[in-house]
């Protein structure tokens, strides 16, 4: 078991299946020894833990812990297409909040996918990153996030 199944253990959390792509593209592509995972939506159980625009109907807090979710989406495909033990580092999110023009905490809402990822792989989770607004996003999910993993 590595490292990061270890604390994903500890913080008690259970990889879900990798979600289905919604449209024509794939899960994630690796080349060379980087690992692009398309975004992904806080799915849990097959549902969206919320819907609808930050600061417009969903929370901050909402939406952070929909970040949250994302990067355990995230995760999961990692761990399916090379495996948590092949990861060096979490080299980069993006991450989208569906937000009114006046919403500017995107940085905190993303929070919850950073915060994850240090929590997970350590100082290899430490990440460059961006948090944009944006007016909508797939399925009305209020966040969505896509990472760039160096793997061996």
């Amino acid at each position: 078991m590595s490292e990061a199944e270890k604390r994903l253990e500890e913080l008690g959390i259970a990889l879900p299946e990798v979600p289905k792509p919604v449209a024509n593209y794939v899960p994630w592509v690796k080349s060379g020894n980087q690992l692009y995972v398309s975004g992904q939506l806080p799915f849990k159980d097959g549902k969206l833990l919320h819907m609808g625009l930050t600061g417009e109907g969903v929370s901050a807090d909402e939406a952070k812990s929909c970040a949250r979710q994302c990067a355990i989406n995230i995760i999961a495909v990692v761990h399916g297409a090379v495996g948590l033990s092949n990861v060096r580092r979490v080299v980069k999110l993006v991450g989208f909040v569906a937000c009114p023009a006046s919403f500017t905490g995107q940085p905190g809402v993303i929070n919850g996918a950073s915060d994850l990822m240090a929590e997970v792989f350590g100082e290899a989770g430490r990440h460059a990153r961006s948090a944009v607004g944006v007016g909508s996003l797939p399925l009305n999910a209020p966040v969505e996030i896509e990472a760039i993993f160096e793997v061996a």
